[in-house]
């Protein structure tokens, strides 16, 4: 970091991005941080990147300017291999084998820590996860828990990336 300083020591260093594609993992950026909850239209002119319609702007530097601001900080990590910057939210996708309930597994998934967020009408056997103490950190520091979960598939935390444009051809 610039300063020498872990502004985000809760977090993961690193994060595997799922059991489907284990080549593919999050490692966090030092010297970058990500402002999430953003009020609606306010200004952010020295971000390099604004996700989910302005909510979250991405920034250079520390986060001590942000002390006293509203929303909830955050580290940005970088999708490796690739180097695309990616924020986390706090909730993580988990998958059951088919036929297989979230329902059936929700006293498990709370007592990893978790509570379902969303119900998938058009697949009961996936579903998206928040930690019950509502911390991102506690999120990703729980995800190898939810892996030992019987039947489990898949688990992915939910990562914002800048949007890229493909080139044309």
């Amino acid at each position: 970091m610039m300063s020498g300083t872990d502004y985000f020591p809760e977090f993961p260093r690193e994060i595997r991005f799922s059991a489907e594609r284990s080549g593919v993992k999050f490692s966090r950026l030092d010297g970058w941080y990500a402002v999430l909850d953003r009020q609606a239209g306010e200004p952010a002119p020295d971000a390099t990147a604004l996700l989910d319609e302005g909510a979250i702007a991405i920034f250079k530097g520390n986060p001590e300017r942000e002390a006293g601001r509203p929303g909830r900080l955050s580290p940005v990590y970088e999708v490796l291999p690739g180097g695309a910057q990616a924020v986390p939210t706090g909730l993580v996708f988990i998958r059951f084998a088919e036929g297989d309930s979230v329902v059936g597994h929700e006293k498990e998934i709370n007592r990893a820590g978790y509570e379902v967020a969303e119900s998938l009408a058009y697949a009961p056997h996936a579903a998206w996860l928040r930690a019950r103490s509502g911390s991102i950190a506690d999120a990703l520091n729980g995800i190898p828990e939810l892996e030992k979960l019987p039947g489990v598939v898949n688990i992915e935390p939910q990562m914002l990336r800048p949007r890229a444009l493909k080139p044309w051809r």
